[in-house]
């Protein structure tokens, strides 16, 4: 790595360490209905604007072969059974119950996977780094299809505003990254209130043209589209593909558990958000077979000619917080990735003084927003980016399912008869998903193809060249104890005051501690040498954050621990140990950092354009001083250059 410290091993405190006294586990501070509130504008914020292109979608073929009933109900069958099954049966009642001390996703799940298998097993550690790769392909396909798709009701209201739906929905964009520095607390505190209004309005227009066509309520009879599905070919074969658009926000239910809790999603999904959705496609479906011109867009058509315009503008608000929830969720899982060592350090700006989560990370930021923009230009329309959209989340599902197998086996104990055909239950309905959402890799689909494999190369080389430098910074260093024993017998010139040395590895002697010797030839009085571990969990409590080691009377050894959702605050953690009795003055030491500036080596044991690749990915760091948020004026930065 270009600097010195990498959170590694998350060992297991021993028994006869120092550590914090026990404290019972904080309650979350906020109400049941301000979370459920909350949970409405953030957790489903995607799915929630499916409406606007799922039937849309799946119903395209039929602006050039006509409107048929069979095919109406049939499609619609599909979605409203996806919802059913997939959201609530998998998502809401199973998925919700593998929550990780509160926290869900594919890499709160990776880490309980590993938990319950062990950290070495390289097929979960895949399966993981699949699942985050592939969400930031979700993450910037999902503002340019929601934001496109909205403002692309302007031209149901008049084909004069087709020139102006680009620009308007990039202006859009555009201002929606722009103003993620300023921290989203206060917007958020629309999002809840909007969305409600929002799923009610889609709601009531559902509920008032079913009575266009009641037939449309045959879709509940899940027959019918299964008959839909294996009678009509390819075709079926393709519109399952659009259908999964009407579930693209599903793993949102997971990932946002944290932030939410359970019972709230749960309930905000089943008593409000599910019957909105089922109400408006329902709607949707018997607009169509009333008045088959309105399969261009069935959405928008639902709304009285004189309130277009301002649906046009709710519905646009509602895909922006679909976006901001996205853009968000892509900061909280690049934070994850860094804390568990699958990228390099990046920038996280803390955006609230109260709220953890509440994160900027300028590069992701910034790499998003030209993702998303070149999507814009590059498809143009929604429906173009419908056919790219699905393979992102349906190979999320996947990897989310296959996951959870381990979960269920081997932390749940479940036998295997009873785990492999529950499991498969799911997997084969993600896996079908899938299959029809690959038929269209040539019309978009390898958008987030490419996307997912270049974020899975970038992790793999990341983890791949810090295990490689790591292990040759082990074979070339002195151990930590046989220092001591040389200093003991040497006795160099001690200077007042405490010298902190962030290393790696706790084992060795730290790079900056060597040549703090070499050049300066002095060792402060009290030595720590500390390492930085990153427990697989989503927080460590107060607790258990720290564990001392005393190697000699002016030596120790200080680990400190973090979940990989928090940022690892070092000044914070001393300032804990220092109440629990550990004497030391902040304002008289020294945090010495190792800084390395790496160059490419032949016999690495990489190829040597991933060698550049890993060099070029440890020039992106921020420094270890604002990533650990150490006073700059109290740090030392040791320099030397390290092939790989």
């Amino acid at each position: 790595m270009s600097q010195d410290t990498v959170p590694t091993s998350a060992v297991a405190p021993s028994s006869d360490s120092l550590r914090t006294p026990a404290e019972p586990p904080s309650e979350h501070p906020e109400g049941f209905w301000t979370l459920l509130l909350g949970s409405m504008g953030v957790v489903y914020g995607d799915i929630g604007t499916s409406p606007l292109y799922a039937l849309k979608a799946a119903l395209d073929h039929m602006k050039k072969d006509g409107v048929i009933e069979s095919e109406v109900i049939g499609i619609v069958s599909l979605l409203i059974w996806a919802l059913f099954f997939v959201v609530t049966l998998k998502y809401v009642f199973f998925l919700m119950r593998a929550d990780n001390k509160g926290e869900g996703g594919t890499l709160s799940l990776m880490a309980l996977a590993q938990n319950a298998l062990g950290r070495g097993s390289k097929a979960i550690f895949l399966l993981g780094v699949a699942g985050a790769a592939l969400f930031s392909g979700d993450a910037i396909i999902t503002p340019a299809i929601s934001v496109l798709s909205a403002v692309e009701g302007l031209n149901t209201a008049s084909s004069a505003f087709e020139p102006y739906v680009l620009p308007i929905a990039v202006v859009i964009l555009v201002t929606l990254f722009v103003v993620q520095s300023g921290g989203t607390a206060r917007v958020a505190a629309y999002f809840g209130p909007i969305m409600v209004v929002f799923f009610g309005l889609i709601g009531v227009l559902g509920l008032f043209h079913i009575a266009d066509a009641p037939r449309i309520l045959y879709a509940f009879d899940p027959i019918r589209g299964i008959e839909f599905l294996f009678g009509h070919g390819a075709t079926g074969f393709v519109t399952l593909g659009l259908v999964f658009l009407a579930v693209t926000g599903a793993e949102a239910l997971y990932a946002d558990m944290g932030h939410f809790g359970r019972r709230p999603i749960q309930i905000a999904w089943l008593c409000f958000v599910l019957p909105a959705l089922v109400t408006n496609y329902l709607g949707q479906g018997a607009l169509v077979l009333k008045n088959p011109a309105a399969v261009k867009d069935p959405f928008y058509l639902m709304a009285p000619p004189w309130a277009l315009i301002p649906f046009v503008v709710l519905a646009t608000a509602a895909t922006v917080i679909a976006s901001q929830a996205v853009i968000t969720g892509a900061f909280s899982l690049s934070r994850q990735a860094i804390q568990l060592g699958l990228l390099p350090r990046l920038e996280i700006q803390h955006k609230s003084a109260t709220t953890e989560g509440q994160i900027f990370v300028p590069r992701v930021n910034r790499t998003l927003l030209v993702g998303v923009l070149l999507l814009v230009f590059l498809f143009r329309s929604s429906d173009n980016l419908a056919n790219a959209y699905g393979i992102a989340v349906t190979g999320t599902m996947v990897v989310t399912t296959a996951l959870a197998f381990f979960v269920v086996w081997k932390l749940w104990r479940w036998p295997l008869v009873a785990a492999i055909p529950f499991i498969c239950l799911f997997l084969t309905v993600d896996l079908a998903f899938l299959a029809a959402n690959l038929v269209k890799v040539l019309e978009g689909g390898w958008v987030p193809l490419g996307l997912g494999g270049l974020s899975m190369v970038v992790m793999w080389t990341w983890v791949r060249g810090t295990d490689l430098l790591g292990k040759k910074t082990h074979r070339d260093s002195i151990p930590t104890v046989d220092l001591i024993r040389m200093m003991e017998k040497s006795k160099p010139t001690r200077v007042p005051g405490t010298a902190v040395f962030l290393t790696g590895d706790p084992n060795v002697a730290p790079s900056a501690l060597m040549h703090n010797l070499k050049h300066n030839k002095v060792l402060h009085e009290r030595i720590v040498i500390m390492n930085v571990v990153t427990k697989p969990t989503p927080r460590v409590s107060e607790a258990n954050r720290f564990e001392i080691e005393k190697l000699s009377h002016d030596f120790m050894r200080v680990t400190l621990y973090f979940g990989f959702m928090e940022s690892p605050r070092v000044p914070a953690a001393m300032a804990l140990m220092r109440k629990c009795g550990v004497k030391f003055d902040i304002m008289t030491t020294s945090f010495f950092l190792g800084k390395r500036t790496l160059k490419t080596s032949p016999v690495s044991g990489m190829p040597p354009w991933q060698d550049k690749l890993f060099v070029s990915l440890s020039k992106q760091a921020t420094n270890a001083t604002d990533f650990f948020s150490i006073p700059s004026d109290r740090v030392v930065e040791m320099g030397a250059q390290v092939t790989i």
